[in-house]
């Protein structure tokens, strides 16, 4: 049976969810990644998604949560995440370790969750030894049973792995590489409305048929496509994404980002 949250009940009002994606966790608490104290980044998001006035019916973790897969990365990020008293989703990506994720995390890795008139899915895309992503025949019959249980709720999908290149000038090799088989399953589940994914440390809104697709800022250091090249982006600043979805299937979302001066603080 898939889990339910707390504010399955409400009449009208829109669902909100948050998401943190790559937050690259270390074992220490005052390591540094690309010249960044990855725990410092995410208290500042977190801090951001206070300051806005979010309190989210569901907060959504899309992967890379730990950069080294240690058991204190992730004990850290559950204790912090549990401060909130937001309840929580979390997906691996390709740096975690997924069997260490879902010890750390327990019940916040369930893969179907209801909530209001929406049902979202959780798909594992990982490889191990890769830094790519595939959705194996677990996942696929994962999606097919929960579509087809999910009655008039409508879906949205998460993975960590983006399905579609951010660049055409770019040749991703770290994407999901049966994309095409993923969205011919999506083309036959027309109330799936938003597949969602972390990954590409930026953000990205595109549609496609009934889908709308999204991507999302790391909680720490950002990336960017320039000239052919794949970079960091140091103009770019940590965030999240925010969800609102409504019971007749529609949705608002947007970004947002630390400012400068609380970045130059870190």
């Amino acid at each position: 049976m898939p889990a339910s949250t707390s504010s399955a009940g409400r009449a009208d009002a829109p669902i909100l969810l948050v998401q943190l994606t790559d937050t690259h966790l270390l074992a220490e608490p005052d390591a540094v990644m690309c010249q960044v104290n990855t725990d410092a980044s995410l208290r500042a998001v977190l801090d951001l998604v206070r300051a806005n006035g979010h309190r989210p019916d569901l907060l959504l973790a899309t992967g890379d949560l730990s950069q080294d897969g240690s058991p204190a990365s992730y004990q850290r990020l559950r204790e912090r995440l549990e401060q909130t008293d937001w309840p929580v989703r979390c997906l691996p990506g390709n740096h975690d370790a997924p069997h260490t994720l879902r010890q750390a995390l327990g019940l916040w890795t369930q893969p179907v969750t209801d909530i209001g008139a929406w049902r979202i899915i959780l798909l594992d895309s990982t490889v191990p030894g890769s830094d790519a992503g595939h959705i194996d025949e677990t996942q696929f019959d994962l999606l097919e049973r929960a579509a087809a249980l999910a009655g008039e709720r409508h879906i949205l999908v998460a993975l960590h792995h983006n399905p579609v290149q951010m660049d055409s000038k770019w040749t991703d090799t770290m994407m999901v590489d049966n994309a095409p088989a993923l969205f011919q399953q999506l083309a036959n589940l027309p109330r799936t409305r938003v597949l969602l994914w972390g990954h590409v440390h930026q953000a990205f809104d595109r549609r496609r048929h009934h889908l709308r697709m999204l991507a999302t800022p790391s909680t720490c250091f950002q990336f960017a496509i320039r000239d052919g090249r794949h970079v960091l982006d140091d103009a770019a600043l940590p965030g999240y994404r925010w969800l609102k979805l409504y019971r007749d299937g529609s949705l608002a979302t947007g970004v947002r980002r630390i400012d400068a001066a609380a970045w130059r603080d870190l």
